[in-house]
């Protein structure tokens, strides 16, 4: 049985639809994670499951219940969102005990579970503090305990970590996986930040404008995305797209021009070419990760151009690339890479490395699976 079930959930604001059918099913256990760009209905349907947003129609089912038009306090959930909001006045203890409080369960009770949750999140030695004397990271630790203790069927999380620096936030992300292993509980998770999803979850959903673009694993929707959106959303940084024409389509697969390159040096990737013709503008992608700057090993072709800018990252670089068409691409290598600005390079790539997309973004069907790990070339 799923944990949640949402089926043909619809949500207009103002005459604009922001949730267009949403059909989803969220396993028991689970991370789902729903990710997406700004505005395109991820919180708002967050916000539909716990009950804060009314849906125009649809129906939410939480662990074999339609709660469509239960109140939120009634669904079983807990959300946990981007404001801690904390009372100020109150100590730690009281404001993880205070929802319990207002259900009036026995006092022994609410101090068995606020020390419980206060263990697990490994804060038992702030509870008398009063939340201005806290770290931000500790704050969203209070927020998560205050959700721990009314031991929900399904946690909700609304970007969290959005108000954390950059290194609380690695902190925090492995804190919220400790503990969905620690409570084998369902949680749902909301961000526009695709490494988090791709870090946190065992199952991510893309939303775009309302609707779904695809579902399916971190690895699953990095190597074989359905479409172009989906493709130049995950993955960081995103997928390069290059327009080119098909030269011609046979067995072995669909034969492209490259940009760049003079008519007689084409290449040919195993993908079908159902409804493909010769002469058809396709989109070639690419992710940086999988360029190399020299030629020779797992290379099937390249792309030359002149390096614009390098962003020394450490332990790798990134290059960004002008082809002969003026189109950048950004390269990833390592950080022992000696490129200079004004410098031309060839970028290798492997034809396993490569995705081809329709003109409307549709990803076309490879003609055997990606088996390979992420980061090899």
């Amino acid at each position: 049985m799923s944990a949640v079930h949402l089926q043909q959930i619809r949500k207009t604001f103002s005459g604009t639809e922001v949730l267009k059918g949403v059909d989803i099913e969220v396993n028991e256990h689970e991370f789902l994670v729903f990710v997406g760009p700004s505005g395109c209905g991820k919180s708002t349907l967050l916000r539909s499951i716990a009950g804060l947003e009314r849906i125009d129609s649809g129906q939410v089912v939480i662990e074999g219940e339609d709660v469509t038009d239960l109140e939120p306090s009634a669904r079983g959930v807990a959300m946990v969102f981007q404001s801690y909001a904390l009372y100020p006045h109150m100590s730690v203890y009281e404001n993880i005990a205070f929802g319990l409080r207002m259900i009036k369960l026995p006092e022994a009770e609410i101090k068995e579970r606020v020390h419980r949750a206060a263990e697990i999140l490994q804060i038992n030695q702030l509870l008398e503090r009063r939340p201005r004397a806290l770290s931000g990271g500790q704050r969203q630790r209070v927020a998560i305990g205050r959700s721990i203790v009314r031991e929900p069927k399904v946690f909700l999380f609304d970007e969290p970590l959005s108000n954390l620096d950059a290194a609380l936030r690695v902190q925090m992300r492995l804190e919220l996986i400790k503990l969905h292993k620690q409570l084998n509980a369902t949680m749902i998770y909301v961000t526009h930040d695709q490494t988090e999803a791709m870090t946190m979850a065992d199952r991510i959903v893309v939303l775009n404008h309302g609707k779904v673009e695809q579902i399916g694993s971190p690895l699953e929707l990095y190597r074989n995305p359905h479409n172009a959106f989906v493709a130049g959303f995950i993955g960081s940084p995103k997928m390069n797209f290059l327009d080119v024409r098909v030269a011609r389509v046979e067995a072995a697969g669909v034969t492209i021009e490259l940009p760049g390159h003079t008519p007689g040096t084409p290449l040919t990737v195993p993908f079908a070419g159902d409804g493909i013709e010769a002469g058809q503008k396709l989109m070639m992608g690419i992710r940086p990760e999988h360029f190399v700057e020299a030629a020779g090993g797992d290379i099937d072709s390249g792309l030359t151009g002149e390096v614009m800018v390098i962003e020394h990252l450490g332990s790798e670089t990134l290059l960004h690339v002008r082809l002969a068409d003026d189109r950048v691409i950004q390269v990833k290598g390592s950080g022992e890479s000696t490129a200079v600005e004004g410098q031309r390079i060839n970028a290798g790539f492997s034809i396993r490395h490569v995705h081809l997309f329709r003109e409307d973004g549709r990803a076309l069907e490879r003609m055997r699976p990606i088996t390979e790990t992420i980061g090899a070339n």
